[in-house]
């Protein structure tokens, strides 16, 4: 390891790429077809919402904003990765680093706080459909989406400022990307703050928006064994892409974690990179066509969009 501080230290080294050889050239591709593809269902998506006044409505206002999250935090990754596929040295300067730890972290967050305000829609959509015009007005659901956006930056803006104070005594970080946990474990100075800010600030991120997503999908259970088969159906029709998309990035966040704070060096190098980038890399490409698929309404004007006939 290299002894420096902060202040001196000029690159990081990323210790987790294999030395593939050609192959590299192959990977290379593989992932900027994946990264063309994300940016073109995602973008499709928002342009489909945002040009059709049918689909003005607040259930896909939100999920327009999910989209955009999705191209925020795929473009915090892919630019990146590909440069290092194609690498020799796999170095990565200090303030880079940090810009993509703040990307990063703060998609995860925007994404989850995503969930709870689509789950809160579905809620006053489906248990009190006489008040949800008045409870969920188009200028509501520009203020929730701003609020998330704002929450999860100015949240994580206090992170990003207590992982700058600190002194570093090593640049080594065994991932393919810049991990917050991961650099304050090179630190050599005192991380208590770090640490308690990390736990309060995992329950303000986790814990806390677990709860109303919790509440609002029991409500939502309770209406669909107790009403009438209409009402099942359009819970079950709106809500089952939700569900499906919010257990998908709970499996890749956990094994985020897990990757972060346990020694997994015992799994295979290729199922550890898989694990480390599956809910930066599945997630972007997942919910565009998941929702895209589910939805007739946006189904039916994407086709008619590309292909330009019903």
């Amino acid at each position: 390891m290299l002894n420096s501080t902060s202040s001196t230290l000029s690159y990081f080294i990323l210790g987790a790429y294999l030395h593939v050889g050609n192959l590299r050239y192959l990977y290379f591709m593989l992932t900027a077809l994946l990264y063309i593809v994300i940016v073109f269902v995602n973008l499709l998506l928002i342009v489909v919402i945002c040009m059709n006044r049918s689909l003005h409505e607040p259930m896909y206002m939100f999920l327009c904003s999910l989209f955009v999250n999705e191209l925020y935090g795929s473009s915090g990754l892919f630019p990146f990765l590909l440069t290092q596929i194609l690498s020799d040295i796999h170095t990565v300067s200090p303030s880079f680093c940090y810009l993509q730890v703040f990307c990063l972290y703060t998609y995860a967050s925007i994404e989850l706080c995503n969930f709870v305000v689509m789950s809160y829609d579905r809620y006053l959509a489906i248990c009190c459909p006489l008040q949800y015009n008045t409870s969920m007005s188009l200028n509501k659901v520009f203020v929730f989406i701003i609020a998330v956006w704002l929450y999860s930056f100015v949240k994580f803006l206090i992170t990003f400022s207590l992982a700058l104070r600190l002194t570093l005594c090593g640049n080594i970080i065994d991932s393919l990307y810049c991990r917050n946990y991961l650099i304050i474990k090179l630190a050599c100075s005192d991380t208590r703050v770090n640490n308690i800010y990390g736990l309060f600030s995992f329950v303000l991120s986790v814990i806390v928006p677990l709860f109303p997503i919790i509440f609002s999908y029991m409500k939502i259970l309770h209406i669909c064994f107790s009403g009438s088969k209409q009402t099942r159906q359009k819970a079950v029709s709106t809500c089952t892409p939700h569900l499906v998309s919010l257990l998908n990035f709970s499996f890749g966040c956990v094994f985020e974690v897990l990757q972060s704070r346990f020694n997994l060096n015992s799994l295979p190098n290729m199922l550890r990179i898989f694990l480390s980038l599956y809910f930066l890399t599945c997630q972007p490409l997942f919910n565009p066509v998941l929702y895209g698929l589910k939805m007739s309404k946006i189904r039916t004007l994407c086709k008619l969009l590309v292909f330009g006939q019903m």
